[in-house]
C-alpha cells in the first residue's frame, strides 16, 4: 500500500481491535481449573444447538495488529486514547465523560489523530504550526497537491 487514506487507517485499527478482542485473556503463571472436563454423550448433544467458535486471528492478522498499535505511539496520550477507544466502537457519550470534552470536540481530536497516522504513513510529517483543520483537510489529498 503506498497511499494510505482515513478510511484505510480507521478499517485497520477497528481490525487490530477486533484481533485483541479474540486474543486469550492473560492470566497468572501457574493458573488452571480444578473442574474435571465434562464429556457430553451423544444423549446430552441430542437436540442442542452446535456452539459456533469464532477462529483465532493468524499469525498475519496478529503481526498487522501490533503494526496498527505502534502507529498510536505517533499522537499525544489523550488523542491515541480517543483514536482506540473508537476503535473498539465505544460509544462518544462514555468518552466525551471520560475525558470532558463536548462531542465535537472529541469528534474533531478523533479525525485529528486519523489524519496524523495518515500523514505519517504517506511519509509526511505535519509542522506543528498548522491548524488542526488544515491537517484534516489534507489528509486524503497526501498523493495530490496540497492546498496552502
Amino acid at each position: 500500500m503506498t497511499d494510505w487514506t482515513t478510511a484505510q487507517v480507521q478499517d485497520r485499527l477497528e481490525l487490530a481491535a477486533d484481533v485483541f478482542a479474540q486474543l486469550p485473556a492473560v492470566k497468572p503463571q501457574g493458573y488452571f481449573n480444578a473442574w474435571p472436563e465434562y464429556f457430553h454423550s451423544f444423549a446430552d448433544q441430542v437436540g442442542q444447538e452446535p456452539q459456533m467458535r469464532r477462529p483465532r486471528p493468524s499469525p498475519r492478522q496478529i503481526t498487522e495488529a501490533e503494526e496498527a498499535m505502534l502507529w498510536l505511539r505517533w499522537l499525544e496520550n489523550d488523542d491515541a486514547q480517543i483514536v482506540w477507544l473508537r476503535a473498539n466502537r465505544k460509544p462518544w457519550k462514555p468518552i466525551c465523560w471520560q475525558f470532558g470534552l463536548s462531542r465535537t470536540a472529541a469528534t474533531k481530536r478523533w479525525q485529528y489523530g486519523i489524519a496524523i497516522i495518515v500523514w505519517r504513513l504517506n511519509g509526511r510529517v505535519p509542522s506543528r504550526r498548522r491548524s488542526q483543520q488544515f491537517v484534516i483537510e489534507n489528509a486524503d489529498r497526501l498523493s495530490r497537491k496540497i492546498i496552502l
